[in-house]
């Protein structure tokens, strides 16, 4: 047969599988009608294990058996997703736990950032609350988020990302450990300086300084001075203080100008970190359910059955609702080995039906569905 007489046969049996499809998803409207009156959940996995059971026996080799199962579990995968969006237009998803707000109440706020006078946190928190903000700093990320836990502090100032770095992981994990969740973000840009006491020349220095992030992203410049033993601090900000306390010529740190300024402390060299677009995005975090009305990024974390195509499967509520996903993590669960908590950040408002639609599929399928914020 001629190619043209091969494409429209194609053409034909196209038509047909429009047909069917269009009437199958009409079926689905029906059962959906039936589970918005009877309160059924939509997902019924035995349900579609048996039917890909089915059809998988149907096809007659190995090949067509493999892509019967894809092909069945996107047409189940649409109907769910109807379904979804039909529950949520008749109003029967329920509401989501977190109370819309028109603005933060920064003026009275009590805010808490991890670190000492002079960190990066300061500085992303003054941009964030000004610079008049009633404020004190702890040790570590653990001892901020447990003063929002606790209702010590309103709010918390913590780095979640560097454009160098990538992740800061601790950060990603406490968001799952406390219910605590996300109301704002701040970019900042990072200039790391090195700096030692007045009067020190580069060639004194023996020791450095610097939390593990910033020797990462400085790596370059230090490599340049191989002799240098560095040391890793908590905070850049406490790499200096302890520089100025010591009041020793062979040590220096690496951090913020506003550290040096802090802590009386000579600049020797500014920008010895490798990028000269390296940013900081910190994270505003609270112990209460609450986004602001215009917020516009979603975050939510969930886990997935270790099964082939289990990802695909939810990222595809993404896709179906419009949702531009723009970030997508991953950090291995503990004590499952191989297996993984997905941490997505997504355009939209908790008050708006894609979302709502996505999120509403999202629950009842993946595991441990979590919603960290909206900002």
């Amino acid at each position: 047969m001629e190619l043209t007489e091969l494409r429209d046969k194609i053409d034909v049996i196209d038509k047909q599988i429009v047909e069917l499809y269009e009437e199958r998803m009409g079926i689905s409207e029906q059962v959906a009608e039936y589970k918005i009156g009877t309160g059924k959940k939509v997902f019924d996995k035995e349900r579609e294990e048996e039917k890909l059971r089915k059809v998988k026996a149907m096809a007659h080799n190995e090949f067509n058996r493999h892509g019967i199962v894809e092909l069945f579990e996107q047409i189940m995968s649409m109907s769910r997703k109807l379904q979804y969006k039909m529950l949520t237009e008749k109003g029967s998803m329920g509401r989501l736990p977190f109370i819309e707000a028109d603005t933060l109440d920064k003026e009275k706020a009590r805010v808490v950032f991890p670190g000492a006078e002079g960190a990066y946190t300061q500085e992303a928190m003054m941009q964030y609350f000004g610079k008049d903000v009633n404020c004190f700093h702890v040790d570590t990320f653990r001892d901020a988020m447990i003063a929002i836990d606790e209702g010590s502090a309103d709010y918390a100032v913590l780095p979640i990302e560097n454009s160098t770095a990538g992740i800061v992981n601790e950060i990603y994990d406490m968001l799952v450990e406390f219910e605590n969740y996300i109301v704002g973000e701040q970019i900042i840009r990072i200039e790391h300086c090195l700096m030692a006491v007045p009067g020190t020349k580069i060639d004194e220095i023996q020791t450095i300084y610097s939390h593990p992030q910033s020797l990462m992203q400085s790596a370059r410049y230090l490599q340049e001075h191989a002799s240098w033993k560095q040391i890793s601090m908590n905070n850049n900000a406490f790499a200096a203080k302890k520089v100025a306390k010591d009041q020793d010529r062979t040590q220096a740190a690496i951090a913020s100008a506003h550290a040096a300024e802090t802590y009386g402390l000579e600049i020797l060299e500014k920008g010895v970190n490798q990028s000269s677009t390296n940013s900081t995005r910190f994270i505003i975090v609270t112990n209460r359910k609450i986004f602001l009305r215009d917020a516009g990024k979603v975050s939510i974390c969930f886990e997935v059955p270790h099964e082939s195509g289990s990802l695909y499967h939810m990222l595809s509520h993404f896709i179906y609702n419009n949702l531009n996903m723009n970030k997508i993590e991953s950090r291995p669960l503990e004590d499952r080995n191989w297996e993984y908590r997905f941490f997505i950040d997504f355009d939209g408002n908790l008050a708006d039906e894609a979302v709502k639609n996505a999120l509403r599929g999202l629950r009842e399928e993946a595991r441990n569905l979590r919603i960290l914020g909206n900002y």
